[in-house]
């Protein structure tokens, strides 16, 4: 009070100067979420290619219905991929391409690429990590024997059994690329998906 009357003081303000020393907000680190990795064998091929090369060996009109049907199954299981990585060689990319076309990839604006770490006797799990490190979801990788059974070995710790041609195994793969859960096992033979199968 002055001399009877109240004296209106406008409110402080801030010092500009002071609020470009002032340290930022922290940023909240940001977790990546499990991977949904479908581990995929190629489908059964010809003993031959006429180039006489392996890796020319195109998939059998039988191994093409097999892939077609094993595609079907994921889509009526509601376990279509986002996106579809495959290994160069023409059996494994065939494989890839028919299960891209019944699980309509395209449409929902999946992709499908080749990638050289997927060819036979490389290091899947590498790839693997890569993929987790990208923030890749539903991958589905289109190889290989032994290196599907390698790979699911090494992500869960044991698994007793190899890859029958098309058989998918479904795993969840965390964050941090170790410590995976098996989540189920598509018999390409029975056209059957067993869930949550000991591993």
């Amino acid at each position: 009070m002055f001399w009877g009357h109240r004296v209106n003081r406008a409110p402080p303000q801030p010092n500009p100067r002071l609020l470009s020393l002032s340290a930022p907000p922290r940023q909240k680190i940001s977790r990546l979420e499990p991977v949904k990795l479908y581990v995929m064998r190629h489908g059964a091929t010809e003993d031959r290619a006429e180039s006489g090369a392996d890796g020319d060996r195109a998939l059998t009109n039988a191994g093409r219905e097999r892939v077609r049907a094993v595609a079907k199954l994921l889509v009526d299981s509601n376990e279509e991929p986002l996106h579809i990585v495959t290994s160069p060689l023409v059996r494994a990319v065939q494989t890839a391409e028919i299960v891209a076309l019944v699980t309509r990839l395209g449409e929902r604006d999946g992709g499908l690429e080749v990638r050289r770490g997927l060819a036979p006797g490389s290091d899947y799990g590498r790839l693997v990590h890569q993929l987790v490190s990208e923030g890749k979801k539903r991958v589905l990788l289109a190889g290989h024997e032994p290196d599907c059974s390698e790979l699911v070995t090494s992500l869960l710790g044991a698994f007793g059994r190899s890859f029958d041609k098309a058989m998918v195994v479904g795993l969840q793969v965390p964050d941090q690329g170790a410590g995976a859960r098996l989540r189920f096992i598509l018999d390409p033979k029975k056209l059957t998906l067993q869930i949550d199968p000991p591993a």
